[in-house]
């Protein structure tokens, strides 16, 4: 398996590559990439998101488990909803409330698929060739918002906000998925923990079937959806979900300061 990340270097330029024993080997592009020769030591760069997905496609009632709590059945075609890249950012980013927003705020350990190749209209077996590897998504719920119009269910609005897709740490290709296992931790408690092979559509069906209804860009990422022990977060609380082989995406809902705070950081900011 190799494990590729993404950072910011002092400069503000933006890297990517194999990362191996605390360096980033620096590779252009996900389709073939090709290496540059440039090696930087990771210490020296800031971690980003390990992609900048065009769009996050994230599925809803992709496994057998939580299907079968919920009573719902088992989807012949995935359900999903888009997520914008302005939601994206990486671990050890702060998940940032909505302002205004003092409702439900709900967390969803998933795995991430990284489309590697253009892909439309793909077969199993295209669609395959075109995953370049997997990363860890929190799918973030402003969950109160979901119901608020009785008309109109409002899933890309009650999880499109910024910060609401958390994304990293890593991508990593060639990870057997099959046998591992999402484990989300909520302030150090598990809350989730189940096997991925319990999924309706495994990956390579996925991003055969959802290419078949819009095109998939290089970067892109599909959220395959959670299952059982999706929970709310409160402010300061931490989520921090592990696969095996891909490491921990980590994130903390900041704490949201009382108004005569704010007001007193403002003016503090003001003053010559």
């Amino acid at each position: 398996m190799d494990t590729w990340m993404r950072f910011m270097s002092n400069d503000g330029g933006i890297v990517f590559g194999r990362v191996e024993n605390g360096y980033l080997h620096e590779y252009v592009g996900l389709d073939k990439p090709v290496p540059t020769g440039a090696v930087l030591s990771t210490r020296v760069l800031t971690r980003l998101a390990p992609c900048a997905p065009g769009k996050v496609v994230a599925l809803w009632n992709n496994f057998h488990a939580l299907a079968a709590k919920l009573d719902k059945p088992v989807p012949s075609h995935p359900l999903f909803l888009i997520k914008p890249a302005s939601s994206v950012i990486g671990s050890g980013d702060p998940i940032q409330r909505p302002v205004g927003y003092t409702g439900k705020i709900a967390y969803e350990g998933e795995l991430g698929i990284v489309i590697g190749r253009r892909c439309s209209a793909a077969s199993i077996e295209e669609a395959a060739a075109s995953i370049f590897g997997y990363t860890i998504v929190n799918d973030v719920t402003a969950a109160d918002l979901l119901n608020e119009n009785p008309h109109f269910p409002q899933w890309c609005r009650a999880k499109g906000f910024d910060t609401f897709c958390c994304i990293g740490p890593a991508i990593v290709s060639g990870l057997d998925w099959l046998s591992s296992r999402v484990v989300t931790l909520l302030d150090g408690v598990e809350r989730q923990n189940y096997p991925l092979s319990d999924m309706v559509f495994s990956p390579a069906q996925q991003v055969s079937l959802i290419s078949h209804d819009l095109t998939l860009e290089p970067g892109d990422v599909i959220a395959c959806g959670t299952s059982l022990g999706v929970g709310s977060i409160k402010d300061g609380s931490t989520v921090a979900i592990s696969i095996d082989g891909i490491g921990t995406l980590s994130n903390t809902l900041a704490t949201v300061r009382g108004e005569t705070e704010q007001a007193a950081a403002t003016a503090t900011s003001i003053t010559p």
